[in-house]
């Protein structure tokens, strides 16, 4: 069986199995002073905290075309309000951690699989690469 543990550190946790991660959760309490990614550059999708001071500004842009080639799906998940249990997956469909996640905590999902309890009346944001196919893009199991 392969060695299981999480690592966590200032809010947040990564869930990995054998050295391969499947999710990061961030908590609401993560607060940084600075310009602060949290995932490295090889995800499929870049999560992190840009600081700006008051008065600062973004300049008006466009994202220019660019091509990528992604394979698979990854996921974040913002609880706008409510409780629910997190439960995930290594490849093996074998769970990995199970984690509340209450509002303002974030989770991306970056491989396995994973599941949710609602422990009240819950809201999820969801992002993810589109476009949304429905229940075509999953497997249950």
């Amino acid at each position: 069986m392969a060695p299981r543990y999480t690592y966590r550190m200032d809010h947040v946790e990564h869930i990995t199995v054998a050295g391969r991660p499947l999710a990061y959760i961030i908590r609401a309490q993560l607060a940084p002073q600075a310009t602060t990614f949290l995932t490295p550059p090889e995800f499929k999708q870049q999560v992190g905290f840009v600081v700006y001071p008051k008065g600062g500004e973004v300049s008006r842009h466009t994202h220019l075309p660019l091509a990528r080639q992604l394979v698979g799906t990854s996921e974040v998940i913002v609880v706008r309000s409510g409780r629910c249990e997190l439960d995930i997956y290594d490849d093996d469909h074998t769970l990995a951690a199970t984690r509340t996640l209450e509002p303002g905590d974030v989770m991306l999902m970056v491989g396995g699989g994973h599941g949710f309890r609602m422990l009240e009346d819950t809201v999820l944001l969801e992002i993810k690469q589109g476009p949304y196919t429905g229940g075509e893009e999953k497997a249950v199991f």
